[in-house]
C-alpha cells in the first residue's frame, strides 16, 4: 500500500485493507470506484507472477472460474495485471471462514455440518457439470455469511497451481492441503471431480468430529495416510452422529474413486434424505474395493487381505509413486515392505475382503425383456444408477433391454451402474420422460439414445436448480436419432437484489423490505457512526441475490457503543485525562484543597462515574484532583 495514498489496480480497484493471507497471495478489502461496490482482490505472490506458464494457467482458470454463476460460489469479477502484479477480483463476502467457526466454536451440529456439506456440493455439482474440477477444497475455501450462506471461494486457482507447485515436499498452499488430499492427489495420479468429493469427505468427517480424519508431523505423512489407512469411524470416535450421516462420510472417503458417490449430485440427494429424516439411503460406506494403488482395509480394524492380488496391486502403486520425489519413493516402498512382509509371517492369505457392518449390497434384478422405462425405475427402486447404450437389434422390439452389466443376481454396492443395451429396434424410437431429473443425467440417458439435446434455463418456485422441469418433445413421442430435444431446466426461484437501506429509518427500511415480497426481522447493535433508530446493515448485506418470502434481517443501531470506565484514582491528573481520553470519553476537572504536603497532591482521588460502570461513548466522566495547600498560606 503507498504511502501517498490507497492503491488503485488498473484505475478502478481502490485496496483497502488486508483482510487474509494464503499460501499464494494475499486478499484485500477493496472498493469498485466503476460500481461503487465492495469488492475483494486476491494479489499473487511475486514467485508465481514471475512464472510465465504459471501466469497463462491462471489466466485460463481465471476466466474459466468467471463463468461459473452460482449462489454457492464465491463470483469471479475480473482480473488483470497492474506493473508486473497479478491480481483476481473476486466477490466479497462479509462473514467467517468454515476453518475460523472449527477452530473458535469446535464442531457444528450433525444437521448443521450436513447442511453445509450439501451447499458445498451444490457449488461442486455446478463447477463439475461445467468441466472445472476444484482442487483445493478445504475449511479455509469455504465461507459463511452472518446468516449462515455457505460460499465456495478459489476455483480453478488449484488448477493453475499444478506445475507450479506439485510436490509434497515444497512450502506453500499445496503442503499446507494435504489434510485434504484425495489418495489420487496424494499419489500425483489425474483426479477428477471424484477427487473433490473426497476432500468435501475430509471436511464433513472435520465438521462433525473437530478434527479431519488424518493427521502427521509432515506432509508426506499425512498424504501416506490418505493412500494407507482408513479413518476411524466417527461415532466410535466420539461423535454424536447417526449412522447414515457416518455411512455418507465414509463413502466420500472411500480410496478407490469407483466406490464415492458418482457426483456430487448424487451426495446432495443422499444428504436430502438425511436431513428429511429418510432411513432409505441411496450412499452406504464403501465396501473394501481395492483402489488402483493399494490394497485397501474395509474398516479400521480387519485384517487386510495380503495375497497374490494385493501383491500385484503393491507392484502397481509402486510404479506410480516413483511420480513422488525420491525421498517419498524409498520411504513408501520400505515402510510398505516391512508391513507387507510382517503381515505375511503371520499367515494372512487370499481371504476375501469382508463387507464392513451395516452394509446391505443389492442384488441386480433381471433386466433383458424390458421396456427401457420399466428397467430404469426397477434400478431407481433397487437404489442402483443406470448407463443406457442403444444398438440395433432384430430380436428385441425397440426401447427394449437386450443385454445387461453386472448379469441379474449379482450382488453390488448401491448407488453402483449397471448398464444396459437397448434395442434400437426397426421403427422409431420413443422419448423417455426426463422430467425430474438431474439436467446432467438427462443430457446423458438421451445423448444415448442418439439425440441432440439442448437445455434452456428458467426460474421456477419450487424446483431446485439444474432439475429439468419439463421437455420437448413429450415424454413417448416417438423420435428418430438426431432428432433435436429441449430440455426445460429451473435456474431456481426467481431473485432479485436486496436494496442499500444504511442509515435510513428502521420504520421506513421495513416498509421498503415488505413491498418488495420480503419478510422482515430486526436486530440491534451499537454503532459509532450510525444514530440510534437507523439501519445500519441489513443480512444478507445489499446487493445480495434474494429469492421471494426469504427474510431480511434489518441491523439498526442502538446508540453509541458502550465502555468500561476505567479506574483512575491514585493517578496523576495527565495520566488520568488521557486514558479516559482514550477511550473516547469526555473529561470534566474539578479540585479540591488538601492539607500541605499532601502525598495526593496533583492525583485523582475521585472519580464519577466509578471505575467498571458501562457507559455511552462519549460520555463525562468527572475526576477530582487533590490540591495541597501551600505551607505560606497555610502559616
Amino acid at each position: 500500500m503507498s504511502a501517498q495514498g490507497p492503491t488503485v489496480f488498473n484505475g478502478r480497484y481502490e485496496l483497502h485493507r488486508q483482510v487474509a493471507r494464503g499460501g499464494m497471495a494475499d486478499v484485500y478489502l477493496a472498493r469498485d470506484l466503476l460500481l461503487d461496490r465492495p469488492v475483494a482482490v486476491k494479489v499473487l505472490f511475486d514467485e508465481f507472477s514471475r512464472d510465465p506458464n504459471f501466469v497463462e494457467r491462471f489466466r485460463r482458470e481465471a476466466q474459466a472460474a468467471a463463468n461459473l454463476n452460482h449462489p454457492n460460489v464465491v463470483s469471479v469479477f475480473d482480473w488483470g495485471e497492474e506493473q508486473g502484479t497479478y491480481f483476481i477480483v473476486m466477490e466479497y463476502v462479509e462473514g467467517r471462514s468454515l476453518a475460523e467457526i472449527l477452530r473458535t466454536d469446535g464442531p457444528l451440529p450433525a444437521d448443521r455440518a450436513a447442511e453445509v456439506a450439501s451447499d458445498i456440493a451444490a457449488a461442486l455439482a455446478f463447477a463439475h457439470r461445467n468441466g472445472l474440477v476444484h482442487r483445493d477444497v478445504k475449511p479455509g475455501n469455504v465461507l459463511v455469511t452472518a446468516n449462515g450462506h455457505v460460499k465456495v471461494a478459489d476455483f480453478g486457482i488449484a488448477t493453475a497451481m499444478v506445475g507450479a507447485r506439485n510436490d509434497l515436499t515444497q512450502s506453500g498452499s499445496v503442503m499446507g492441503t494435504a489434510t485434504y488430499f484425495s489418495p489420487e492427489q496424494a499419489q500425483g495420479r489425474p483426479v477428477d471431480p471424484r477427487s473433490d468429493l473426497y476432500s468435501l469427505g475430509v471436511v464433513l468427517y472435520e465438521m462433525l468430529l473437530g478434527r479431519p480424519p488424518f493427521s502427521g508431523e509432515t506432509a508426506v505423512a499425512v498424504a501416506y495416510r490418505h493412500v494407507q489407512d482408513q479413518p476411524l469411524g466417527l461415532r466410535a470416535a466420539g461423535a454424536p452422529v447417526a449412522e447414515s450421516l457416518e455411512a455418507i462420510t465414509l463413502k466420500l472417503l472411500a480410496k478407490n474413486p469407483v466406490n464415492r458417490y458418482p457426483t456430487a449430485e448424487d451426495l446432495r440427494n443422499d444428504l436430502k434424505r438425511y436431513r428429511d429424516g429418510a432411513h432409505d439411503l441411496r450412499a452406504v460406506p464403501p465396501t473394501a474395493i481395492p483402489s488402483p494403488a493399494s490394497p485397501v482395509v474395509p474398516t479400521a480394524t480387519p485384517p487386510i487381505d495380503f495375497g497374490t492380488a494385493s501383491r500385484h496391486r503393491r507392484d502397481d502403486g509402486l510404479r506410480r509413486t516413483a511420480m513422488f520425489t525420491v525421498v517419498l519413493v524409498g520411504l513408501l516402498v520400505a515402510f510398505g515392505f516391512l508391513v507387507l512382509e510382517f503381515f505375511d509371517t503371520l499367515g494372512m492369505g487370499d481371504d476375501e475382503p469382508t463387507t464392513p457392518a451395516g452394509i446391505h449390497l443389492v442384488e441386480v434384478p433381471t433386466l433383458i425383456g424390458q421396456p427401457l422405462d420399466q428397467a430404469r425405475a426397477t434400478l431407481r427402486d433397487a437404489r442402483l444408477s443406470v448407463q443406457m447404450d442403444y444398438e440395433a437389434n432384430a430380436d428385441f422390439p425397440e426401447n427394449t433391454v437386450f443385454s445387461q452389466e453386472p448379469a441379474s443376481g449379482t450382488k453390488i454396492e448401491p448407488t453402483e451402474t449397471v448398464r444396459l443395451w437397448v434395442s434400437r429396434g426397426t421403427g422409431p424410437l420413443l422419448l423417455l420422460d426426463v422430467s425430474g431429473d438431474q439436467a446432467v443425467d438427462a443430457e446423458r440417458d438421451l445423448e444415448a439414445m442418439g439425440l441432440r439435446v439442448e437445455t434452456v434455463g428458467q426460474e421456477h418456485p419450487t424446483s431446485p436448480a439444474g432439475e429439468v422441469v419439463s421437455q420437448s418433445p413429450d415424454p413417448g413421442t416417438e423420435v428418430v436419432e438426431g432428432a433435436r430435444v429441449i430440455l426445460f431446466v429451473s435456474t431456481g426461484p426467481a431473485v432479485e437484489a436486496v436494496p442499500d437501506l444504511s442509515n435510513r429509518p428502521v420504520l421506513d427500511a421495513m416498509n421498503i423490505v415488505s413491498k418488495l415480497g420480503w419478510q422482515a426481522s430486526t436486530a440491534q447493535e451499537r454503532s459509532r457512526t450510525v444514530p440510534e433508530g437507523q439501519v445500519v446493515r441489513t443480512e444478507p448485506p445489499a446487493h445480495s441475490q434474494l429469492a421471494p418470502g426469504s427474510t431480511i434481517v434489518i441491523v439498526v443501531s442502538s446508540g453509541l457503543p458502550l465502555v468500561l470506565v476505567p479506574d483512575v484514582e491514585g493517578l496523576m491528573e495527565d495520566r488520568a485525562t488521557e486514558a479516559l481520553r482514550d477511550l473516547d470519553l469526555e473529561v470534566n476537572v474539578r479540585s479540591e484543597v488538601l492539607p500541605a504536603h499532601s502525598p495526593n497532591d496533583g492525583r485523582v482521588i475521585s472519580q464519577s462515574p466509578a471505575f467498571d460502570t458501562e457507559v455511552d461513548l462519549g460520555t463525562r466522566v468527572t475526576i477530582v484532583i487533590g490540591r495541597a495547600e501551600d505551607p505560606a498560606d497555610a502559616g
